[in-house]
């Protein structure tokens, strides 16, 4: 099964590829990979196989796996007709099709998505393959992205099936809750009851009804026709609206009994048979006469598998794939006359039988399938499906007779339809000559007609081979219980009895609709009864549309004040009256610990209250500063000399981007502009002060166990080889939240510059050289302490600064490298080495200007930041290589002359990362916010 995944995961990389080698003709080697996998499929058919990958057990989301009877249907399915779409998709499309190689990959991606499918036990697994064909199914529907109709068709798509998904997502997460397990063999084997297991059941109906185009859903898959036609011939009738038929065939075993099943499913299935049929009778393109057939008749297979007894449960999946070799062939006969005369237009077609005779014959053969002629495997699944109805004890007689004659009223449709299709696509239509696009066509070549052929056929071969059938497909019908009532066998031939009495009047009067079909034709309800499914669809969106305009428009009118209170209220508010619903208010709270605290504390204080009266900007911020450096001393203080190196570098930092930023702006704010009371705001800015200090007074008294920070050194020690716990905590037990922060650093970085420079993001910063005047300044200078000094206004420059950097530069570069290669064992680290680094070279540009960062770091920004994701990411994938847990750390010892025992683990190369990439934020910055901003000014004096 493994295997299986892997060749389609290849197959669909190396598509592009080989479509732009070999053209349209790189599907028929394509088209191997799943006729391979199909291959693997029979030689395991009767098999039970089950596999278990160890992912992620905390999550429940090990990769467990189980090729059944009914997975080995549904794959034969899947792989065997998505070989032949391939084969069909090589005549089909032109070589100058745009993006074709993007659509083969798309397609084998899509057919190796549904083997996961059918082929997961873990139902979490199953969710992620499920909604990686909604995503390709997107992408396939909308592959005429030029069109707008293509458009809204795979976005209507989109939303209705992962909407359907969500709901279904939650209710895998309920009955998992509920039944103690994510594996669909352990629920199976025993389900959970209680009014809770049936919400989760009707959520995980929903999701499958969704997909599989149930009323009231259904109104996507007729859009979807603005899809290519294999696109149509393969999702749309062989395998991705057969997912949710084939989740609830795998449930009913277990499920079929609770109380929200039969009448969710039975009911919506029963109204899509008929609605949908009714439908297709007034269309006139061919595609949307097959689309509307397709939800009717997806609406009598969920019935079938979901009426959970053994017969109903045979009929049911022989007509799934009935219904996938007759509807793919007539799908791609379809094709096949589209272009060939350039319509899909029954009004314009004429004498089409008589001007392609084989393709009439294909046609016939498979809608006869359709309308369950005998002796076509059509027949013989209807035939098994009204016996079941009529005999199953998982109904009451009442609702059996309605079910039944719910049924051969669709049946009836269904048989009309089926006539309609083929008069109206070759018939003469008493017109003496054939119509101009008929008298326009082309021949198409034998290999564009094989492919329908062979399903056609093989619908006629099945149905004479049923015994054959029943033999390979009643191994999944016995995994349901028999209902009391004898064991039903295919067959062509039972005798004369209620179904075949049956099948003569739904045949009888199916011909009869479909001869008074200009009579039918004008029951046209000017307003339909039920509504329009897309007009409803439009609405919805239009509502939500409005709605989320309205509530944006109340809850965030552009006022920054306002979002803020509104935050920092809802912050108050909500754990306030959580609390005072508490009745344990045992809290016990030391006010400090030394008097060096305490005094700390009160310089906090004192600064952030005059941060709320201060008018002038710089002022502000160096007072806010003072705060963070105080919390630094605290760290201090308490033993974590780490925390406090980095609060003190962040907190510098922090203030000269302040200081780059302040430039821009007036030194004083502006009293008059300011908006509203300041009374309310004093007094919301004291209660968020007292919350946070209640929730973290709460928070640990809430405690009753030793906390699990005494474990910490010796797990750093143990596991990360560092008695640098904090170092150890971020490049080894839990590096994965720092590869996504420093990550978010990047990003970051890359947006403040990208709106800075707008035009050009990457490049090196100016040198000296690069600057006018360059020459004249180097001669006019004595002595020059920095290059980039020179090139100053006399005015703004300063000596003892320059002077200052040039002593302490060198000094502050080899700590930042202490920093470094010390912080496993030591404070620091690379976070802490890159922030000496970077307050490094903000010292150089402060004093040399923008030149002499050039000369400082000759190198693009964009750069650094790139090596430094690569040096972080690429530990990850190192260890996978070899065999470890992502991002796990080695340890390398040697003896060195000189040097002494070295011992190092290759988390240095995470950390390398993360300086590199602290580094390259700060030049970025120092560009964007500086150099930058420093250029605009000289182009304005200039």
């Amino acid at each position: 099964m493994l295997a299986v995944l892997i060749a389609h995961a290849v197959a669909a990389v190396l598509a592009p590829l080989v479509v732009r080698a070999m053209g349209r003709n790189a599907f028929l080697p394509l088209s191997l990979v799943p006729l391979a996998s199909l291959g693997w499929v029979i030689k395991n058919w009767g098999t039970q196989q089950s596999l278990h990958i160890q992912w992620a057990p905390g999550l429940s989301m090990d990769i467990d796996m189980r090729f059944d009877a009914l997975a080995a249907i549904m794959s034969a399915l899947i792989l065997g007709i998505g070989s032949l779409v391939l084969v069909y998709c090589s005549r089909y499309f032109t070589d100058d099709e745009p993006r074709l190689g993007i659509f083969a990959a798309e397609m084998v991606a899509f057919a190796g998505a549904m083997f996961g499918l059918v082929t997961s036990d873990n139902m979490l697994i199953l969710y992620t393959f499920w909604e990686l064909t909604t995503v390709l199914s997107f992408l396939l529907v909308g592959h005429y992205a030029e069109r707008a109709s293509s458009r809204r068709a795979a976005t209507q798509a989109l939303l209705v099936t992962t909407a359907g998904g969500l709901a279904m997502l939650v209710g895998f997460i309920i009955l998992g809750q509920v039944g103690g397990s994510y594996l669909i063999s352990d629920l199976l084997a025993d389900p959970p009851g209680g009014w809770l297991a049936g919400v989760g059941v009707v959520l995980v109906l929903i999701g499958a009804l969704s997909k599989s185009a149930i009323v009231p859903m259904h109104f996507w898959l007729p859009g979807a026709m603005a899809a290519p036609t294999p696109v149509s011939a393969y999702l749309h009738a062989a395998a991705m609206v057969k997912a949710g038929i084939y989740l609830v065939a795998r449930l009913a075993p277990g499920f079929a009994d609770s109380a929200p099943w039969r009448v969710t499913v039975i009911t919506l299935g029963l109204a899509s048979m008929l609605l949908a049929g009714w439908r297709s009778l007034r269309a006139f393109d061919l595609k949307l006469i097959l689309a509307f057939g397709t939800v009717s008749q997806l609406g009598f297979l969920i019935t079938l598998v979901g009426i959970g007894d053994r017969n109903a449960a045979l009929a049911g999946i022989t007509m799934v794939v009935a219904h996938a070799m007759f509807k793919a062939a007539l799908f791609m006969v379809v094709g096949v006359i589209d272009h060939t005369t350039g319509t899909r237009d029954i009004r314009k077609l004429a004498h089409l039988g008589k001007a392609a005779p084989a393709l009439c014959v294909i046609a016939v053969l498979a809608a006869a399938s359709m309308a369950g002629l005998p002796p076509f495997l059509g027949f013989v699944g209807k035939e098994g499906a009204l016996e079941a109805i009529a005999t199953t004890d998982a109904l009451s007689p009442t609702v059996r007779t309605l079910v039944l004659a719910t049924v051969v009223a669709g049946s009836i449709l269904t048989v009309t339809y089926s006539i309609r299709f083929i008069w109206g696509a070759f018939g003469r239509k008493q017109l003496k000559r054939p119509s101009p696009a008929v008298q326009g066509m082309h021949a198409a070549g034998p290999l564009f007609l094989f492919v329908p052929a062979l399903l056609a056929v093989g619908g006629l071969a099945a149905g004479l081979a049923a015994p054959v059938m029943d033999r390979l497909l009643s191994p999944y019908a016995q995994t349901l219980p028999s209902g009391g009532h004898a064991d039903y066998h295919l067959a062509l031939w039972h005798g004369f009895g209620l179904p075949l009495w049956l099948t003569v009047l739904v045949i009888g009067c199916g011909a009869v609709l479909f001869v008074a079909h200009r009579w039918v034709s004008r029951l046209r309800f000017e307003h339909p009864p039920l509504g329009n499914a897309d007009r409803v669809y439009d609405a919805t969106l239009r509502a939500m549309d409005t709605i989320s305009i309205k509530l944006t428009g109340t809850t965030q009118r552009g006022s920054l004040p306002l979002t803020q209170a509104s935050i920092l209220v809802t912050l108050v508010l909500l754990p306030t009256i959580l609390l005072a619903l508490n009745t344990d208010t045992g809290v016990r709270l030391r006010l400090w610990e030394s008097p060096i605290q305490f005094a700390v504390g009160l310089i906090m204080i004192a600064a952030a209250l005059a941060a709320t009266v201060m008018r002038n900007r710089l002022a502000s911020v160096i007072l806010v500063g003072v705060g963070g450096y105080g919390c630094g001393v605290i760290f201090a203080l308490d033993g974590a000399p780490d925390l406090a190196l980095t609060q003190f570098l962040v907190e510098t930092l922090t203030l000269v981007i302040f200081v780059l930023v302040l430039r821009k702006l007036p030194a004083e704010t502006d009293e008059r502009q300011s908006v509203g009371f300041k009374a309310p705001r004093a007094l919301l800015g004291a209660a968020v002060g007292l919350t946070v200090t209640a929730l973290g007074a709460y928070a640990m008294n809430a405690r009753n166990t030793a906390p699990i920070s005494l474990q910490l050194p010796e797990a750093a020690y143990t596991l990360g080889n560092g008695k640098n716990v904090v170092n150890v905590l971020l490049v080894d037990i839990r590096a994965w939240d720092t590869l996504g922060e420093i990550s978010v650093l990047l990003v970051a970085a890359t947006g403040v510059a990208s709106l800075v420079f707008r035009t050009r993001r990457f490049g090196t910063a100016p040198r000296v050289s690069d600057a006018p005047g360059a020459e004249e300044a180097a001669s006019s200078s004595e002595t020059t302490w920095l290059r980039g000094g020179d090139l100053i206004d006399p005015r703004h420059r300063s000596l003892v600064l320059e002077i200052t950097t040039r002593m302490i530069f060198p000094t502050m570069m080899v700590l930042s490298v202490y920093f470094f290669f010390s912080g496993h064992n030591a404070p620091g680290g690379g976070f802490a080495g890159g922030l000496t680094a970077g307050l490094a070279l903000v010292l150089r540009y402060l004093a040399g200007g923008r030149y002499e960062l050039g000369e400082a770091v000759p190198i693009d920004a964009g750069k650094i930041l790139g090596l430094g994701l690569i040096f972080s990411a690429g530990t990850a994938l190192a260890s996978l290589f070899l065999g470890a847990p992502a991002l796990s750390s080695a340890t390398l010892e040697v003896t060195l002359p000189l040097l002494g025992h070295i011992k190092m683990v290759t988390a240095i190369f995470f950390d390398l990362g993360v300086y590199l990439i602290v580094v390259g934020l700060v030049l970025d910055v120092l560009r964007s916010l500086g150099a930058r901003l420093d250029a605009e000014v000289e182009v304005n004096a200039r």
